[in-house]
């Protein structure tokens, strides 16, 4: 597994918007300029997370766009899902149901599942807010895991 630079970039957007969360809406543009991102880049991301009900969006020269809930209740796993898709490690894990015909007899299928479960648990233990917040004590340059 591999995230993005959408992904990624997602996740810096996301925090963007938390950090600057004061009740009015936020420019993409402004959005852009702090993260050093491009508008285009951000309007492709953007529209993903307004889609998935995460983002509010407004238009107009006053509009832009803000959290649908308070940053506590984003995981960082379900930001970078609605961009990336499942997280699985291997093709296998995918879907609900394993399609795989070795599946039964597969001698790394308990090690694939494993770190699947790790990933999920750590990406959904982390919530947006932690994440805004670990960023201001670090003076925003950098997030260590």
């Amino acid at each position: 597994m591999k995230i993005s630079s959408k992904g990624r970039y997602a996740l810096r957007m996301m925090i963007d918007i938390a950090q600057h969360n004061n009740g009015e809406w936020i420019s993409i543009k402004d959005i852009s300029e702090r993260q050093g991102i491009s508008l285009k880049y951000l309007e492709q991301i953007v529209t993903n997370l307004t889609r998935s009900g995460m983002l509010l969006s407004s238009r107009g020269p006053q509009g832009g766009y803000m959290l649908a809930k308070s940053p506590e209740k984003y995981t960082a796993g379900q930001i970078i899902r609605v961009i990336e898709g499942n997280l699985a490690p291997v093709a296998c894990l995918e879907s609900e149901t394993n399609m795989c015909e070795r599946s039964t007899v597969c001698p790394t299928i308990q090690f694939w599942e494993g770190l699947y479960d790790v990933i999920n648990k750590y990406m959904d233990s982390v919530t947006l807010q932690d994440l805004a917040e670990s960023y201001n004590a670090q003076d925003g340059y950098d997030f260590s895991i």
